[in-house]
């Protein structure tokens, strides 16, 4: 069998770190579309194929053990995570324990 990795271009959508990676497929093994498969030397990193394939899910990077991968949204999927309350400064975060209250106030024109 011959496989070609996916090209690095606008569909590349895992990023290994090559000094944690240790080829150990946790990421290749719960991946539901089996975007990547292993790399055929030993403690090689997995080898993305079928890069738009990919559903983003994330479970590939909550699997590994090293946390050595970093899930790549696409541009147009990638949103602002702080946001700045303008009377103090302070920032908040996507996912953060204490997020802003919810907003109560009805949009503008409306009562």
């Amino acid at each position: 069998m011959f496989s070609m990795p996916s090209q690095t271009g606008p569909c590349k959508v895992l990023e290994f770190d090559k000094n944690k990676c240790v080829g150990c497929n946790s990421c290749v093994n719960v991946c539901p579309c089996d975007v990547m498969i292993p790399n055929p030397e030993r403690g090689g990193e997995p080898i993305v194929v079928y890069a738009e394939e990919c559903w983003f899910c994330g479970g590939c990077v909550e699997e590994c053990p090293h946390d050595a991968l970093t899930l790549v949204p696409p541009a147009k999927q990638r949103l602002s995570t702080v946001w700045v309350r303008k009377d103090t400064g302070e920032e908040y975060r996507m996912g953060m324990k204490n997020p802003l209250p919810r907003n109560t106030r009805p949009p503008s024109g409306r009562t």
